[in-house]
Formats: C-alpha cells, structure tokens, sequence
C-alpha cells in the first residue's frame, strides 16, 4: 500500500474513534475527569465582554468604513432569513437582515441557545445593518458587524442571560448597554485575528536537544525540541511538520507575560496553552485553555501578570511527536480551535506514524498543512460547535 493510502486509511480510523474518545474526559497532561459544564452567570447592566472597548483588538476591531448599497463592499453583507429569529425592520427595507457572514454565524448560534434556554421564546433583531445614519459615528451597526437583540418576549428579565448566551455564541463583543436591549459585535471579515488558526510568530523561540535556541521558521523536520511528555516531565520530541505555515502573514497575537523567572509568550487566541488556578498543582493536572481565556493570576507553570495583544509578521504552528512544545520558556500545545488536547493527539496520530515510517518530508511549502484542513473539516461535522473556539476560522490552505 502506497504511504499516502495508508495515511488516509489512519485518518479515517482516528476520527472514527475521537467522538468515542471525547466522552473519556482528558489525558493525563489536562486531568483526570471531564468537569461539569459551567453556570453561566448574567451579565449585568452596562456590562460588557471581553472587557475591553469594542474597536480594540482584543474586542471587534477598529471600524473600517460605511457599507453603502451601491459601494463595491456591499457584497460582503448577507441576508439573514433564519426562521426562528424575529427581525424588527422598522424601516421595511430589509436592512435589519443584513450582516456579515460572522455576524449571521453568531446570531445563528444565539438563536438556537435562546430556544434552549426559554421553550418558545426566540431570538429578536431590532437594529441590524444601518444605512441611513441613525447610530453614532464609526458604528459597527454601518458595516453590518453589529446587531441590537432582545428576546421575542420582550422580558427585560430575560436580558442578562441572553447577554451571557450571546458571549458563549461567539461574539466578539457584548454589552448589555440599554434597559431594552442587548449590544453584540463581531470582527471584520478582513480581520487575520478572525482569521488564523493557532500560530506562534516565526522568531518565536524553540530549544534544540543540543541546547541552542532556534527560531521557529527555521525548524526543519527530524530535529529535537524541548516539549512535555504525557506526564508533565521536560523531554525533547521530534519535530514533525508545521501544522500551518505563513511566513508573511501579518497576523494578531496575544502576548501572555510572567513574572517568575519573566517569559513573554506570543502565540494567536485560539492557541492552547497549559492553565492552572495556582502554583501548587501538579503539572499534569494543568488544563488546556485557549490563549484568549487566559488571565493574570493564572498559571502556566509560572504566573501571568499581563495578558496584551501585538501585531507581528509570520504565523508558525510547529507538531512535535508529544503534542507539545517550549516556546520562549514557557510550555504550549502544538494544538488550537478544539479544547481537547488528548483528542487532538490522538487525531493526529496516523500523521506521526505516517513520517515514523516514511521518513522526513522534504521542503513544505506555505498554508495549512492538508492534514489539518481535514480533520478541521471532519471536525466541524462530528464534534458540537462549542467544541471549538469562537474565532476558530482557519485560512484557505495554499
């Protein structure tokens, strides 16, 4: 059988098996037992999350222009004509209706936790798209990144919770910023934070088994790098691949800074790091979490003190045989967008057979590894949507 067959053939074993595996909980590395799903608290009035000003990187993102029905980025809007969601459209011109594609994605998620949340109630849309000028100057509501919401039955009581759903829907941005209703933006559609899998910029550090430190854009395949084996303990694994390769990509990282010894990491929101609530717990019981959730107090085998966004050139996600990998000091999984490490691993499982038995590959060449792209894709379809992280939208392979 030719290698190519067989790594196809072991792709599809592995995802057979990963919906099976997801309900085990997680691998040694993350803990023992699956937690129970959280209580979402309510927002409360004038609230808003992420708390950061909506134009900022960490939130939607800067305001990039009025959409017009007769400018050229008029195609970038879409109708939105889901059924269980209410559209107010005061000014009967459809407008309300109108949205990005992450912005209709968004509200359709929120539509089906609303429904959830309260039998018979839906979700309800009062502003939308804005074409005539009603909203303050440089308003997401002229791009169609923002929407007004409330609920079909106009319970005030309601507003907090569905605030709550709206941030666990994925947007970018929510504030519950009047008594009658609920505020909710999202990232352009241009946005490379929308964008990105999970990366770490190309000068970012890795230490060779011989001790020198290597830029990561120059890892080439078979070399040794210090990582975390299963257990928790340093060992140094066998760079396979890069998982998604974009060496003039200019692409919006979050910077992750310790105190001690000092580190500053940068890697993209959706990256997963290894968190834990405080100094005294064992390295194998630190919990993956994305990069985006983490914050000052928290532990990543040293303490965050600041949490910020840079802009940087080069986007790298190197795979190690482990899974893992030390960049600039501090211990981060090969892994983004789905919070399972263990199910990652073993989703890439048939890959690190693969170059076990056919050797290193040669030169690779730009975009997401095909590999990825699949099981994203298969992904997609086995895993529920909550599975993956809100901005988890990887780019077009090349």
């Amino acid at each position: 059988m030719k290698p190519a067959r067989l790594l196809l053939l072991l792709s599809g074993c592995a995802l057979l098996l990963a919906p099976a595996v997801r309900g085990c909980g997680p691998g040694r590395v993350v803990g023992s037992r699956r937690r129970p799903p959280r209580k979402l608290i309510p927002l409360a009035y004038k609230q808003f999350s992420p708390n950061v000003p909506e134009k900022t990187l960490g939130a939607s993102g800067r305001y990039e222009g009025k959409i017009a029905r007769n400018s050229e980025r008029f195609k970038e809007l879409t109708p939105n004509y889901n059924p269980d969601i209410i559209f107010k459209d005061e000014e009967n011109t459809g407008a309300d209706r109108l949205m990005t594609q992450r912005c209709k994605d968004r509200l359709n998620s929120l539509a089906i936790s609303v429904m959830n949340q309260w039998p018979g109630v839906k979700l309800r849309v009062t502003e939308g798209w804005d074409e005539d000028g009603h909203h303050s100057e440089e308003s997401l509501h002229y791009e169609g990144r923002a929407v007004d919401i409330t609920t079909s039955d106009r319970d005030r009581n309601k507003y907090g919770m569905l605030a709550r759903l709206a941030v666990e829907a994925g947007f970018d941005w929510v504030y519950y910023e009047s008594k009658a209703h609920i505020h909710c933006s999202v990232k352009s559609e241009h946005s490379a934070a929308a964008k990105t899998g999970g990366c770490f910029p190309g000068r970012a550090l890795a230490t060779l088994e011989d001790g020198a430190r290597t830029p990561l854009w120059a890892l080439r395949p078979g070399q040794r790098v210090l990582a975390m084996d299963g257990a928790g303990r340093p060992t140094y694994s066998d760079f396979l691949a890069f998982l998604d390769k974009e060496p003039r990509a200019l692409t919006s990282f979050h910077v992750i800074e310790t105190r001690e010894p000092p580190r500053r990491l940068a890697l993209t929101p959706t990256h997963l790091l290894f968190v834990a609530e405080n100094a005294s717990a064992p390295t194998a019981r630190f919990r993956p979490t994305f990069a985006s959730h983490v914050r000052p107090g928290h532990f990543v085998l040293v303490a965050v003190v600041g949490v910020r966004d840079r802009r940087d050139v080069g986007a790298y996600a190197p795979l190690t045989r482990h899974g893992t990998l030390v960049v600039d000091g501090v211990v981060a999984s090969c892994f983004a967008l789905v919070q399972e490490q263990h199910l990652a691993q073993l989703a890439f499982w048939p890959l690190r057979l693969y170059h076990s038995l056919v050797g290193w590959p040669g030169v690779q060449g730009d975009g997401v590894h095909w590999y990825s792209g699949l099981l994203y894709r298969l992904g997609r379809l086995l895993l529920p949507p909550d599975s993956f992280h809100p901005l988890g939208v990887p780019r077009a392979e090349s």
